[in-house]
């Protein structure tokens, strides 16, 4: 995974990310087409107005071809929000999830946040044990029907 590099997102990797998500979560989840516009939105949104001194967004890559994601954006001036964490199928269980995750929460933890936040659902064991391996703290989670299929979500914080 050294040959791996992490890189910042620029507005060239918004579709590929869009794509990656819609496809991926209708895969695995059976997510109907309104994920893909909900992350359509939230890149939209960050291209436009993000504040780089505070917010950033970083893609995984390996000889050109993008493996994952992982965004950090301003909830309010003490806290962050990890949004947008994927990694396509081949580049799991490799630790690059980790390195993904280290490097947003350094990010926050430097400029100053006191805390980060993030929602996810429990069917994604794998992020929700890298989250709790790594000191975040599960403070909610709630049945619901989104995305076209029923699931639970759940609310995580870290506090540095």
């Amino acid at each position: 995974m050294d040959h791996i590099k992490i890189r910042n997102f620029t507005s060239a990797d918004r579709d590929w990310l869009v794509t990656q998500h819609g496809t991926l979560y209708a895969q695995s989840e059976g997510f109907d087409d309104s994920f893909g516009s909900l992350v359509a939105e939230i890149l939209d949104d960050f291209i436009v107005g993000h504040d780089p001194s505070v917010e950033a967004g970083w893609i995984a890559e390996e000889n050109g071809q993008r493996l994952g994601s992982i965004f950090c954006v301003r909830l309010t001036e003490t806290t962050a929000k990890l949004r947008l964490f994927l990694l396509v199928p081949e580049a799991r269980g490799k630790g690059l999830g980790k390195r993904l995750l280290q490097t947003c929460m350094s990010f926050a933890k430097d400029r100053g946040y006191a805390d980060m936040q993030l929602w996810t659902h429990e069917s994604h064991a794998a992020a929700c044990a890298l989250y709790k391996s790594t000191g975040w703290q599960m403070i909610g989670s709630k049945p619901v029907h989104s995305f076209g299929q029923n699931l639970v979500e759940q609310s995580w914080t870290y506090r540095f």
